[in-house]
């Protein structure tokens, strides 16, 4: 069965950096593409930032562009997702996106907050 883990996360001035990590197991292989989402209250979950499997590709949302950095490691099959000049705006939950061979599979979410 395939888990996916999610850690970091938490509370955080503006301006601060944050980094949430995700861990996923109970395949083989190699995942296709590892990405972070995040959704706020009654709102659509929007794609944060997404590292395809060889690493060296990666696309980010405009509004995180710059200040985001999305990283993976296929050996350990993590994924990290350095988050530096948060603001106020970046607070929601995220969500660790795994696609395995066209199986989509989600972490639990994790709750970022950013006091301005």
């Amino acid at each position: 069965e395939v888990q996916v883990v999610e850690s970091g996360g938490g509370v955080v001035q503006s301006g601060g950096s944050l980094t949430l990590s995700c861990a996923v197991s109970g395949f083989t292989g190699r995942s296709n593409s590892m990405s972070y989402f995040r959704q706020a209250p009654g709102q659509e979950r929007e794609l944060v930032a997404t590292v395809w499997s060889g690493g060296g590709r990666t696309k980010y949302a405009e509004f995180v562009k710059g200040r985001f950095t999305i990283s993976r490691s296929n050996v350990l099959n993590t994924m990290t997702l350095q988050m530096n000049e948060l603001n106020p705006a970046d607070t929601t939950v995220y969500f660790c996106n795994v696609d395995i061979w066209g199986n989509v599979y989600w972490g639990q979410g994790t709750q970022v907050s950013v006091s301005s």
